[in-house]
């Protein structure tokens, strides 16, 4: 006879227990050994993934080396002027008709190791990490960490759309904003976009878009703050809510920044803010099941304005399981070349199946960037 179903989830639920139980304990002797202990002199710096310097100068300034490790090179980027660089005949297309590269959850290179878990995650996992913290952080910061550049780098390397998960600890202090995925960031959010604006400042034709989500912890208070810090900061770059404009129309007005801010209530009262870009998220571990979604996606028509497309592949608890000594960076890198077989037979534009704004983990380990801005070549063709 069958169990109830509250019995069948609750043996689920112990056998899951078990099996995450039994993966920490075996990935103990590794994060010791790896001095990942949280007593660890080096605790607070910020995890920064793969960046061996390898030899050569690619387009896009990384590589991926033959153990699927990201390799980082210290080069000046072709990409940080890109923008500028397109045809004139570009720049009267609206930005939403554009190829524009992003980076998702931008701000992952600079996790802090001494971070608590996100009070957004499940409770196993808060519980795993107040019993075994020295072993279940390494666990959690490996699969926690999409990108290795930091925001400059990345902007210098051509990205245009930063994905900032903004979010406020209980343990900080007032006024301190961090960025988040999974664990919280050693950068604060002012500094952060104080360091976006000193860019946008060498760049004055360059143009970003910055997608604030998430907003974890955020009480009304602190979204004034927040929004009181975009404004100070950017003041006349800010491009104010209305039709998408174009390269052209931004340029004559001096404005560099759309700030998409995904509170209906800012959004109500501060006409600097867009509402949120919409992006499609897969949520799948494998290539083709990802690529299937985007195609799928692509078919029920594009949104009217900005979107964003993410090549991002996503871990979950049985691929997680299955392979312990692998991480987001391992899962990812093979995976690129087909990913950017993709994208170059993608196609911007005010079509149905346009693709817009093209977002993907890791930035700088192949030519994806080179790739998304290469796309605005077809809209000449037209």
């Amino acid at each position: 006879m069958a169990e109830p179903c509250e019995a069948n989830a609750g043996s689920r639920q112990e056998l899951q227990t078990e099996r995450i139980s039994s993966f920490l304990a075996a990935q103990g002797d590794q994060a010791f050994h790896s001095g990942l202990k949280t007593n660890n002199s080096n605790s607070e710096l910020p995890l920064r993934v793969g960046l061996k310097v390898a030899q050569g100068s690619p387009l896009m300034g990384g590589q991926v080396s033959a153990s699927n490790s990201f390799s980082r090179l210290h080069c000046r980027n072709a990409n940080e002027d890109w923008m500028s660089a397109l045809c004139p005949r570009l720049w009267d297309v609206p930005l939403h008709h554009l190829s524009i590269p992003g980076s998702h959850d931008t701000m992952t290179y600079c996790l802090n190791k001494k971070s608590p878990i996100s009070h957004e995650e499940s409770w196993l996992l808060q519980l795993l990490n107040k019993a075994l913290p020295c072993i279940t952080r390494p666990v959690v910061l490996k699969w926690s960490v999409t990108q290795a550049l930091d925001v400059t780098e990345q902007l210098d390397a051509g990205v245009r759309y930063l994905d900032l998960r903004i979010a406020h600890m209980l343990e900080g202090s007032e006024k301190n904003l961090h960025f988040v995925h999974m664990v919280y960031t050693t950068a604060l959010v002012e500094d952060t976009l104080t360091e976006i604006s000193e860019w946008l400042e060498r760049h004055p034709r360059e143009v970003v878009i910055l997608a604030c989500r998430n907003f974890e912890g955020l009480s009304e208070d602190l979204h004034e703050y927040l929004v009181a810090c975009i404004k100070n900061i950017f003041g006349d770059m800010l491009c104010p809510r209305g039709e998408v404009p174009t390269l052209r129309q931004l340029w004559s007005r001096g404005q560099q920044v759309i700030v998409s801010y995904e509170d209906e209530s800012s959004l109500r009262q501060h006409h600097e803010l867009w509402p949120g870009v919409p992006y499609w998220w897969g949520n799948r571990v494998k290539t083709e099941a990802l690529i299937r979604y985007l195609e799928t996606m692509k078919s029920c028509g594009r949104p009217g304005g900005l979107f964003v497309a993410g090549i991002n592949l996503t871990e979950n608890l049985q691929y997680v399981l299955a392979h312990p000594s692998e991480s987001l960076e391992k899962m990812t890198l093979p995976n690129l070349p087909r990913l950017s077989a993709w994208v170059r037979e993608q196609c911007p534009g005010p079509g149905s199946r346009c693709t817009n704004i093209i977002a993907g983990d890791f930035i700088g380990a192949d030519g994806f960037v080179s790739d998304v801005i290469a796309l605005n070549q077809k809209l000449l063709w037209c």
